[in-house]
């Protein structure tokens, strides 16, 4: 039965107090997710997985192992550095899973030939040329040889322009096509030839995928950079010159001017997020945002993990990127402002006390602070917050982050959902099979003792 939430989103944004009173929360998870281009990435201990839908409205699957530098070295346990490598690597994959995404959620053949649809078949502009070089290629060449050598090349020449695109025509085909059309009488020819153009066309389809692919991660690559950079403008430079504009030189009010410089920095997020989530795509994938929240929930409160069981649970959940952006924000209120006059000291030494050099100065001292925020904004967020959610301080430490949701997520249908399910599950088998192996290694190594102790006495 399929449903769609939107008459019932108040019942949804609001059913914290009814999942209260109807549910208790059976564990707390660390499975964490990403909405992707029409999917879902799940993260687990040990993997992650996507699950995408594609245009032929199926749900393209895959997991790979999570190799993590923090299992590596034991000093990046610690607080605040691991929250720094967390976010470095949950950035890596997070454009991992998104380039992976753009790879299954389109359909890669090319439209832009006048047989896009045709699977490369031998035809021309013409009809009566296009039934002459299906019809005759199955007749008794022998009745009209001249007849035969005309059509002959009618498919060749049509068969070296209709291939979707193919640069490099078959040439098998082409011989086939154009060679003696005596050869052409028999079902297993005419079974051949199409065999050709099936294999022509899966050869013509997948060189567009992986072409068009590279194109796309070379083209994200320069997306990363630039969007980066941008960045940088909007959310550092941008609000450090306004706070000049209205308070002059930082060294001149540090605290006046590094709460407005937050401020601004507030606000300027909130507008952006709320811009882009006019665009038809954005707010497509807010929805599986909404998604992947609803089915965490679900798998956190011990339901059975189905669309219509996820469906009852809010999108909104305390361990949200977006309330850790919000919350790396806030952070940075105060870190800029207690470390204000000391890093003002600092660029004091240079000999720059004015002017844009200074100004460029104090942007480059918050980018270097952006990892310290980062660490110390994951502790808050995901460590503490993720594990105390009923915490009363909590809920007001995360309130607006969770306000902030209300833009970034949105209500989901069914298929997204079972997107959602599609890649948690896969995580979750995963996880089970490490338990159970685990068990049985332990269990195997007791055994070995209890044996070598029975040979010892």
């Amino acid at each position: 039965m399929s449903f769609i939430l939107s008459n019932n989103q108040d019942n949804i944004l609001n059913s914290k107090a009814a999942m209260k009173a109807d549910f208790d929360v059976k564990t707390r998870t660390h499975i964490g997710g990403q909405a992707l281009i029409e999917g879902i990435m799940m993260r687990g201990k040990y993997i992650w997985a996507v699950a995408i839908r594609q245009p032929d409205g199926t749900i393209h699957t895959e997991s790979h192992d999570l190799v993590s530098r923090i299992d590596k070295r034991s000093w990046l346990h610690w607080p605040v550095i691991r929250g720094c490598t967390a976010f470095v690597e949950s950035l890596i994959l997070g454009y991992k899973a998104l380039t992976l995404s753009t790879e299954y959620a389109f359909d890669w053949e090319d439209e832009e030939s006048p047989n896009a649809g045709g699977g490369g078949n031998c035809s021309s502009p013409d009809t009566d040329d296009q039934d002459n070089c299906s019809i005759s290629n199955t007749s008794d060449g022998a009745d009209d040889p001249a007849q035969n050598t005309e059509n002959a090349g009618n498919c060749l020449t049509t068969n070296a322009g209709n291939f979707s695109g193919n640069r490099n025509p078959n040439t098998e085909l082409s011989h086939n096509c154009s060679g003696n059309h005596s050869n052409f009488p028999n079902e297993a020819s005419s079974e051949n030839l199409s065999s050709n153009l099936s294999t022509t066309k899966d050869e013509q389809t997948n060189d567009n995928k992986e072409k068009k692919s590279t194109g796309l991660g070379a083209l994200s690559i320069v997306s990363v950079i630039f969007g980066t950079l941008l960045g940088i403008a909007i959310f550092i430079a941008l609000p450090a010159l306004l706070s000049n504009l209205v308070f002059g030189e930082e060294q001149m009010n540090t605290l006046g001017w590094n709460i407005f410089d937050g401020v601004i920095r507030v606000v300027i997020f909130v507008l952006y997020v709320w811009l882009i989530s006019l665009m038809k795509d954005i707010t497509r994938m807010f929805r599986y945002h909404g998604a992947e929240h609803q089915t965490i929930h679900c798998y956190e409160h011990g339901l059975e993990l189905t669309p219509s069981n996820a469906a009852i649970f809010p999108r909104l959940h305390v361990r949200c990127g977006t309330a850790f952006l919000l919350m790396v924000m806030i952070i940075a209120i105060l870190i800029y402002s207690i470390l204000g006059q000391p890093i003002n000291s600092l660029i004091d030494l240079t000999g720059i006390t004015e002017g844009p050099l200074r100004f460029i100065l104090v942007v480059l001292t918050r980018i270097i602070l952006l990892p310290l925020i980062a660490g110390i904004s994951y502790e808050v967020t995901v460590k503490w917050a993720g594990s105390h959610p009923e915490n009363p301080f909590v809920k007001i430490i995360l309130w607006p982050g969770l306000q902030m949701q209300k833009l970034t997520t949105k209500v989901p249908d069914e298929s997204m959902l079972e997107c959602a399910i599609a890649a948690m599950n896969i995580v979750l088998e995963n996880e089970k099979s490490h338990e159970e192996s685990a068990d049985k290694t332990v269990g195997d190594s007791i055994n070995a003792q209890r044996t070598d102790k029975a040979l010892d006495s």
